[in-house]
């Protein structure tokens, strides 16, 4: 199905409605990270730090009530549910995605290992809970803030082009920021990231499955390998992978971690290409009109709360 846009109250037809879509991008995005921001300092300030499974789920009601704030804010100012985080997907777009994301670092880690760029070794058994949340948590968090919010009200306003293109800058931009970062970095994550993640989502219509890709990701990348994730590291893990101290960092992404390596970026840039031409010869990056948006994307307000989370 096709990304539901939106087209009703603040995005309904109508003078300068590139703008409303900007300003209601920006109030969405801004209201999402901060309740989820201080729904999380409350969290941690009630849970200890040594109960790493009460803080798994600290991580999991945090998301939760970022995406609870964020369908309550589309059903309000879209007059819909969104359904791009539909329930009946749920259970089996994110597993696909983790399964997807998964195979993708260990591809990667294997091009690494066996070129000499990197050396594994395993370290043995170590708690998954602390690598597990994080890795939900940036999931979730950074899937609905730059494909569900800016992707999708760039694509309103604009059409898929720059929203794809905005979007994937911004995305690769925010890791500038990260420990160990570079602007190569950034724009190995912007080709990488930004583009493969928004094309699941154009793809599926629905966020859970960039949402599994992603969390698997880190998950792979920072627990069942010890690799740094874009220059931190997510808790304990049962192995540890380094970079080879005497190769180029372009090559095996230095203390950045492998997002920033040569062969993610073959591996990665690859996959989302591929299903970004899959999007695109199913029709789904067309500028969708408010003629051809199937019904269901706005359902009446009578619609039951219950078709979406």
């Amino acid at each position: 199905m096709p990304i539901a846009l939106g087209r009703l109250r603040v995005l309904k037809p109508g003078r300068l409605r590139w703008l409303r879509a900007l300003a209601w991008m920006i109030a969405l995005f801004f209201i999402c990270i901060a309740t989820f921001g201080a729904s999380m300092e409350i969290i941690q300030q009630l849970i200890p730090k040594s109960e790493l499974g009460l803080r798994f789920l600290g991580h999991c009601i945090g998301v939760l009530i970022m995406l609870g704030i964020y369908s309550l804010l589309v059903r309000l100012g879209e007059a819909r549910w969104p359904t791009e985080l539909a329930i009946r997907p749920a259970p089996f777009e994110p597993f696909s995605g983790a399964v997807i994301g998964a195979a993708m670092f260990t591809v990667v880690m294997a091009v690494l290992a066996g070129c000499g760029l990197y050396h594994v070794t395993y370290t043995g058994p170590a708690s998954a809970w602390a690598a597990a949340g994080k890795a939900i948590e940036a999931g979730v968090v950074e899937e609905l803030a730059v494909r569900g919010i800016m992707l999708r009200l760039l694509w309103r306003a604009f059409g898929p082009g720059p929203a794809f293109l905005v979007s994937a800058l911004a995305f690769g931009g925010s890791h500038l920021f990260n420990p160990e970062s570079s602007l190569l970095a950034a724009i190995c994550v912007m080709l990488e990231a930004g583009i493969m993640l928004g094309a699941f989502y154009a793809l599926t219509g629905r966020l859970w499955m960039s949402i599994g890709v992603h969390a698997a990701w880190n998950f792979t990348q920072g627990y069942l390998f010890g690799a740094a994730v874009s220059g931190t590291e997510l808790g304990p893990a049962i192995a540890r992978s380094v970079p080879s101290p005497d190769l180029p960092s372009w090559l095996s992404g230095g203390a950045f971690g492998p997002e920033a390596s040569l062969p993610a970026l073959v591996v990665c840039t690859a996959v989302g290409a591929a299903v970004l031409w899959r999007a695109w010869t199913l029709g789904m990056l067309r500028s969708h009109s408010d003629t051809n948006e199937p019904r269901a994307l706005a359902p009446s307000l009578s619609q039951p709360a219950t078709a979406c989370v």
